[in-house]
Parts: C-alpha cells; structure tokens; sequence
C-alpha cells in the first residue's frame, strides 16, 4: 500500500511542463476483439518510455472508469510528446495505424487526449492526507506551508487562507 503523508502537501516542477491525459472508451462492450487491443497498447509503450528517462515522460497513472480508462501523463515538453508520438523507432506509431486500420471507423471504441502545455509557475495543487500522487510523483512533493498554504500563494500572489489549514505532522 502507498505511504500515506498526513497533512496538506503541493508539488513543484522546475519549468514549463506538460499535461497529457490520453484515454478509450468502449462503445460496444461486447465488440471485445475490438477493444481489447487497444487497451493492451498502452502499457508496453509506458512501459518503454519510463524505462528511456530521456525520451521526456516524467510520470503517468492509469485511471479505470466503467466503460474505459485513461491515462495521466506529465511530460517535460511538447516536443518531446509530439516526438514520441511520430517517430517510427519508437512505439507508438504502429498501435496508432493498426487502431486506425482495425477499429477507428466502425465506432466500438473511442479514444481521445487532452494536451495541456503549463509554463512555469503556472499551475497549484493540493494533496491532503495522500500517498504522492500526479504531479507530486513528476516533481518534489513538499508541505504545503507558509508560501505554499493557499491555492493564491502556491501561484506566486498574496491570499490569506479562507479557513484554517490544519497542520502537517512533525
């Protein structure tokens, strides 16, 4: 089981980042010689890529939900995503033509991603009796104290809290 850090924790990411949510949707559940493939496909490329540091993901977590899944990336550019994506010596880019040729058109399952490019300083977040989770396993997880107690602060302005914050064990 996860550590569980009691108390109110943020994360910090030197510089700009990016937010890649990626997921499928089953529209026929029992279209399963559909669907199944693509959901396989996933795990050995983020298995690669946490393997090849370099190729730029910092961290990803799997969410299951009733009719699919999806996947929260954080990547340290664009470039790098948009680089994994294409490149035919690596990974992707075979599922994605086999997905097109195999299921695309015929509507059993649906994919989609959201792509958020986050410039420095410019996001906040907020874990309150949690293991280190999303951006705090891409990052530093640190408490979120002082400069870093309100949602205002964490963004670099001035922001009292709107109720008192309850303390962080020592």
């Amino acid at each position: 089981m996860s550590e569980i850090f009691r108390g109110r924790y943020t994360a910090q990411i030197e510089g700009p980042f990016v937010v890649f949510i990626i997921g499928m949707r089953i529209n026929r559940l029992l279209a399963v010689h559909k669907w199944l493939p693509v959901a396989q496909a996933m795990g050995p490329m983020v298995k690669h890529l946490m393997a090849h540091k370099e190729l730029g993901l910092l961290h990803a977590q799997s969410y299951a939900y009733w009719r699919g899944a999806a996947l929260v990336q954080y990547w340290r550019s664009f470039e790098q995503l948009e680089r994994f994506a294409r490149d035919p010596s690596l990974n992707h880019l075979e599922p994605w033509k086999r997905f097109n040729r195999a299921v695309a058109a015929d509507g059993s399952v649906g994919i989609w991603h959201e792509t958020y490019v986050v410039q420095a300083d410019q996001y906040e977040c907020i874990y309150g009796n949690m293991p280190k989770m999303g951006l705090a396993l891409a990052g530093t997880h640190m408490a979120a104290i002082g400069a870093k107690e309100t949602a205002k602060r964490r963004l670099g302005m001035k922001g009292d809290p709107a109720v008192a914050s309850y303390d962080n064990p020592q």
